[in-house]
């Protein structure tokens, strides 16, 4: 979507030096932009390249107004955060193909379910009875939106998605190709007289709240009896499992494989590395960092806002890493 750079720099609340009606399309890095590129520099050394790149236009920090008395090749665009205004323009010129609004014909609607405006069902998509779909959502090929399920606005669902029954997703919900979101807790009770498991009732919700991003083959249970929540803004990366129960709080952060069991709290602001594993009825409470590979025992608490973890059981990384030090000496002896 072509952009002049008057609107982009009003929609970014950029101050703009230079021709503003130059008009851009796409975004690139430094090396592969194009004439109709915007590329960022997050630092001085990095401006020059960027002028003397192919480039439309450069985002760049308060360091680049020097620039504004003196000749130059190219407009700029200046902020305060160059990465995130990037990413903000990113999404203004960001084009995607084949998403006209309307239904596919070989896509499967049940005539209770309720379209808002400029809703796309691609083809092969099945959306079940009594389920809602948000204005000028997109939902791709082959994903399966169960009954009573509903999606908010602006949401993007890739192929192959699967949303189970009375699923809630927000507005701006991106899920990527394969996630599986409400199916089943692992929940059993053993029978002491024969051995055997039988399943505990898996009847609870599963909401994801407003600009949540899920990746790639990630999977999120329902609440067994009540509700499993993940809050507003949260990132979780692909290949990641969230057991039933789970309370995942706002703008936190979760990286590839790392595997959640039932009824944990992590409160808002947490990041958490790769691979890591947290047993159940764990809270890992406000700004806590936790690196790969970590793991939470169950029933503990991981407190400290901004304190990175480490290792398993997981601790203060200082700590950790005089305990591998100390053993590291020992082994000399």
């Amino acid at each position: 979507m072509k952009r002049s750079l008057n609107s982009v720099a009003e929609s970014l609340q950029a101050q703009l030096v230079g021709d503003g009606a130059i008009e851009v399309s796409g975004f690139a890095s430094i090396s592969q932009a194009t004439p109709e590129d915007l590329v960022f520099v997050e630092d001085e050394k990095h401006l020059q390249l960027a002028l003397e790149s192919r480039a439309a236009a450069v985002i760049a920090g308060e360091f680049a107004l020097k620039l504004a008395a003196k000749p130059h090749t190219k407009p700029l665009l200046i902020v305060e955060h160059p990465k995130l205004a990037f990413s903000r323009a990113a999404r203004l010129l960001r084009s995607q193909p084949g998403r006209q609004p309307g239904i596919h014909s070989s896509a499967v609607v049940h005539g209770s379910a309720r379209l808002d405006k400029d809703v796309t069902v691609a083809e092969r998509a099945v959306i079940g009875e009594n389920a809602q779909i948000g204005d000028r959502t997109w939902i791709g090929p082959g994903t399966v939106i169960g009954s009573n399920a509903s999606v908010g606005r602006d949401c993007e669902l890739y192929p192959n998605v699967t949303l189970y029954p009375g699923v809630s997703l927000g507005d701006r919900v991106i899920v990527h190709a394969g996630a599986v979101l409400g199916s089943d807790g692992f929940g059993y009770v053993r029978d002491r007289a024969t051995g055997s498991y039988e399943k505990f009732p898996q009847a609870g919700r599963l909401e994801i709240h407003d600009d949540v991003e899920i990746g790639a083959n990630s999977t999120i249970d329902r609440g067994a009896l009540e509700v499993t929540r993940i809050g507003r803004g949260a990132k979780i990366d692909n290949l990641v499992h969230i057991g039933h129960n789970c309370q995942i709080g706002e703008d936190v952060v979760i990286a590839a494989q790392t595997g959640l069991s039932g009824g944990i709290v992590i409160e808002k602001d947490v990041v958490l590395g790769g691979q890591v594993g947290i047993g159940e009825h764990a809270r890992i409470e406000e700004g806590v960092m936790l690196g790969g590979q970590g793991g939470v025992l169950p029933n503990k608490v991981l407190r400290g806002k901004g304190v990175a973890f480490w290792g398993t059981p997981a601790r203060p990384v200082r700590e950790y890493l005089k305990q591998l030090a100390e053993l590291a000496r020992l082994s000399k002896k």
